[in-house]
């Protein structure tokens, strides 16, 4: 059996991961098991959606990242690469030369992916594949910059959209109601026709409020359930949510406007429950390694 080491490197608005892991193939199937996952709370969104730039300060703090992810695949002997920036790079008017300066450096390529590739890499997850054949769905990813959201009818990708809102830009109140409408007018539109449909929810905030509900083994969060969290989170002040409920700094104050966005979408999509298989952005990116739909040698 064929064994090769893949890392794909996640560069968002509020944190960056370094995700590794072995690819076991034997010619008829294929199977995955992580073996690593860094993550720095960077927080890049927090310069770009308030200044447009990210400042002096974190671009070196993102160089000295850069370095390490460096380092960690060249010690585990990394087969392939990708490195992908979201949200932040994209809006950041400084982003193309940090880039840049990241290569010259270190020598990692860094992609600035648009919205509509972020989630046609999430996709390539095919978690469909996990679900009833022909199951229509939502599939949801909330960031720290935007939310992409996909529906799925009869297995099939039937439309696809990035909205500018996620969770650092409200945190900043830099969400204007014409972008909340453009979200609300366009669920309404694509669903319509559509009546209890499932969300796939994704990103780093609801899978911890999964597990802030206890739930496991593909349990559903129901709308209510999700409410009740959204209650419970916002009655917290954020040293509370902190101690009480052990959330990182990084987490404590994101995870209210994730659940009020979440709450959202099931809302205008008339939808009762949740989906949270855990898996993301990185993981995309290494299925897209290892399917040869992009990759870069190491």
């Amino acid at each position: 059996m064929k064994r090769d080491k893949y890392a794909a490197i996640d560069i968002g608005s509020n944190a960056i991961r370094l995700l590794l892991v072995n690819v076991y193939d034997n010619g008829e199937s294929s199977s995955y098991k992580k073996v690593s996952l860094v993550r720095v709370p960077l927080r890049l969104g927090k310069d770009v959606f308030t200044t447009k730039r990210i400042s002096a300060e974190k671009a070196v703090d993102f160089e000295r990242t850069m370095i390490a992810f460096e380092h960690l695949m060249k010690v585990h002997k990394v087969y392939k690469y990708r490195a992908c920036a979201t949200s932040a790079m994209r809006d950041a008017e400084n982003g193309a030369e940090i880039v840049n300066g990241i290569k010259e450096r270190t020598d990692i390529n860094i992609e600035i992916i648009s919205g509509e590739e972020e989630a046609k890499i999430i996709r390539s997850t095919h978690i469909e594949e996990r679900l009833e054949q022909n199951h229509d769905f939502l599939y949801v990813d909330v960031g720290g910059g935007s939310t992409e959201i996909s529906l799925y009818q009869e297995g099939k990708l039937q439309r696809s959209k990035s909205f500018n809102i996620g969770t650092i830009r409200l945190l900043e109140n830099m969400v204007t109601k014409e972008t909340w409408l453009e979200m609300q007018s366009w669920l309404q539109e694509i669903t319509k026709n559509q009546s209890g449909l499932e969300i796939i929810g994704s990103g780093g905030n609801i899978n911890k409020i999964y597990k802030l509900l206890e739930k496991s083994d593909w349990q559903v969060i129901r709308y209510a359930e999700l409410q009740g969290i959204y209650t419970k989170l916002s009655d917290l002040t954020l040293e509370e949510r902190m101690m009480k409920l052990k959330l990182h700094p990084d987490r404590a104050d994101v995870i209210v406007p994730a659940a009020l966005l979440f709450e959202r979408i099931m809302f205008w999509a008339q939808s009762d429950e949740i989906q949270v298989p855990k898996l993301g952005l990185s993981d995309g990116i290494i299925k897209s390694l290892h399917k040869n739909l992009s990759f870069k040698d190491y």
